[in-house]
C-alpha cells in the first residue's frame, strides 16, 4: 500500500488529533508548562496536515479537481493559521474573539468542501 492511497485517512486523523489538540491547548491556563508542551506538539501535527494535504491536492489532479483542491487547501492552510494566531495571541492577552470566528468560519469551509470533494465521504 502507497502512501497516496492511505493519503485521504491519514491526513483525517491529522486533523482530527490537531483540532483536538488546539482545543486542549486553548483552555489551558496561561504559562503552563503543559500549554506550552500541548501547543508544540500541535505545531508538529500542523506540518503533517500541511504535508498529508499537499499530497492530497497532487492526488487531486488526477480527478481534474485540482482548482477545487487547490481552494481547498488555501482554506486549511488558513485554518492553520488561526489556530496558531488564537494560541500565540491569547498567551500575549490580546483579544481572540475575531480570529475564533475566522477559525470556525474556515474550518466548517474546508471540512465542507474536503467530504464533498472526491476522496471525501459521502454522508448522505
Amino acid at each position: 500500500m502507497d502512501f497516496l492511497s492511505s493519503t485521504p485517512h491519514f491526513h483525517i486523523f491529522t486533523w482530527v488529533v490537531g483540532i483536538i489538540l488546539f482545543l486542549v491547548a486553548a483552555v489551558m491556563a496561561n504559562g503552563t508548562k503543559g500549554k506550552k508542551i500541548t501547543h508544540m506538539i500541535s505545531r508538529l501535527f500542523y506540518v503533517l496536515i500541511l504535508i498529508s494535504g499537499i499530497a492530497l491536492f497532487i492526488k487531486g489532479m488526477d480527478y481534474g479537481r485540482g482548482m477545487e483542491y487547490g481552494i481547498k487547501f488555501l482554506l486549511g492552510f488558513l485554518t492553520i493559521g488561526m489556530m496558531e494566531m488564537v494560541l500565540v495571541r491569547s498567551q500575549k492577552g490580546k483579544k481572540v474573539t475575531t480570529l475564533w470566528i475566522l477559525f470556525f468560519v474556515f474550518l466548517f469551509a474546508t471540512m465542507y468542501l474536503g467530504f464533498k470533494l472526491p476522496m471525501g465521504f459521502e454522508f448522505f
